[in-house]
């Protein structure tokens, strides 16, 4: 299944300060989601932003809320799936768009529940492998392999924004291409 630009909506999972530091190659992952947001941007794809339990973990990366810009609208949840907080199934349905591309942390508990509960309710999650993680490598590892055994799709960033990018020789793919260097 092609992944198209007017079917996808972009989800930010809980990248938030406290936590981060902890999370297994933290800064490649950090540059890799700036660089995915950036190419939402540029796409022009809706992003959706979630924070769990702020008071405990904080705010979304302050270089990633500079990224997210007019985006920034997080929506805080307690839930550990997405798909528990009304707010967020809400926005889903009013967007009317079905492949959800999940980034975020962590892969094994957040990323991996949101995924389930999209593919229970009839969406296509997914997950940009190389933007999501966990603090341990295995546990992300395990969650890669689980996601996609319940049918959720894995790809890689570079892929995913040409794959939305669909030709070359436009402004939009001269920007994608500049991103990605």
């Amino acid at each position: 299944m092609k992944i198209r630009r007017d079917n996808a909506l972009a989800v930010v999972v809980d990248v938030q300060e406290r936590l981060f530091p902890h999370i297994h190659e933290h800064a490649e992952l950090a540059a890799n989601i700036e660089k995915f947001i950036v190419g939402m941007q540029i796409l022009n794809l809706p992003i959706v932003v979630t924070e769990q339990y702020v008071k405990g973990l904080g705010r979304t990366l302050p270089q990633l809320q500079t990224a997210l810009a007019d985006y920034y609208s997080p929506m805080e949840k307690i839930s550990f799936s997405c798909c528990g907080e009304k707010e967020f199934t809400d926005s889903l349905e009013n967007l009317g768009r079905k492949q959800i591309l999940l980034v975020g942390i962590e892969s094994h508990i957040c990323v991996l529940q949101t995924a389930l509960d999209l593919r229970e309710k009839n969406y296509r999650p997914v997950i940009i492998e190389d933007c999501v993680s966990s603090r341990k490598a295995n546990d992300k590892r395990l969650a890669i392999e689980r996601m996609r055994r319940a049918g959720c799709i894995i790809t890689s960033l570079e892929s995913v924004l040409f794959e939305l990018c669909v030709v070359a020789g436009t402004e939009t793919f001269k920007q994608i291409s500049q991103l990605v260097k």
